[in-house]
């Protein structure tokens, strides 16, 4: 695998974005071919190698190209967006939309993100070193198709609205996690190895909740079962098994009503 090294020497005053950060866009290009993409500052237009010192050089294709990041990308959008395979590290915190609608390959921050990554995600795996914002694994706002494949793994804690309309998928967050969680949900694995807030899985129709943690506030809309034996991402424990979100439509597979399920640890 070859590598393409880009290093933040110019912050920009706005917020720039750079969604030509990627294997996709790197494969079969040279040096200077790289610092010439585009990339935007509102309307204004400019290259890369206006803000990034490029050096390496990139693959035959995005599964052969690696980039690797480094600086203070807090003000840098779209890194690894879209990306088919390959592989991106940022070696600092990163702005919104890393990884978003992703196909393949995988993203390692070491750092903090803000919101909406993994964004209507497909495929691949973002890992997060730090901290994640809001609508991590989320739909685009106004759109209803979330997170369908892939695996996110955060480190650290989560902001809210995590997997609205999620749909398949997995999202691993080592920490706690803010309000909404999972709303809309109709598939898909959420894992919370710390506490949560409130409303979580509200109107899920079908899916995977596990708190390892507090739930501050329990659904209205959930129902407990039984506590059930599991092993889950490694850890084995007893679960209360919730059902829900009972207040909202549900189809049949086998003749059996669907229901989201929320599992919570339960402690000794």
């Amino acid at each position: 695998m070859e590598t393409v090294t880009l290093t933040i020497t110019n912050q920009p005053g706005l917020f720039l974005e750079a969604d030509c950060i990627s294997p996709d866009a790197f494969a079969g290009k040279k040096r200077e071919e790289i610092v010439d993409l585009p990339v935007y500052i509102g309307r204004e237009v400019h290259r890369l190698g206006d803000f990034f010192e490029v050096s390496g050089q990139a693959g035959a294709t995005a599964a052969e190209t690696k980039v690797v990041v480094n600086g203070d990308l807090s003000r840098v959008k779209y890194i690894g967006m879209k990306m088919t395979a390959g592989e991106v590290v940022v070696n600092g915190n990163a702005d919104m939309y890393v990884g978003a609608w992703m196909q393949g390959g995988r993203i390692t921050v070491n750092g903090n993100v803000d919101a909406f990554a993994g964004t209507g995600m497909k495929g691949g795996e973002i890992v997060i070193n730090g901290n994640a914002g809001n609508y991590l694994g989320s739909a685009y706002r106004g759109d209803w198709r979330g997170m369908a494949g892939g695996k996110i793994v955060v480190k650290g804690d989560a902001g809210s609205d995590l997997g609205t309309f999620m749909n398949g998928g997995e999202i691993v967050v080592g920490g706690n996690v803010d309000v909404h969680v999972g709303t809309h949900a109709e598939g898909g694995k959420i894992i919370i190895k710390g506490d949560a807030k409130s409303r979580l899985g509200g109107q899920m129709v079908e899916g995977e909740i596990y708190v390892f943690g507090n739930i501050d506030v329990m659904m209205p809309g959930f129902a407990y079962r039984e506590d059930v034996d599991l092993e889950v991402d490694g850890t084995k424990g007893r679960f209360a098994l919730y059902e829900g979100d009972l207040g909202e439509r549900h189809r049949k597979r086998k003749g059996q009503m669907i229901y989201g399920k929320l599992y919570q640890l339960v402690r000794p």
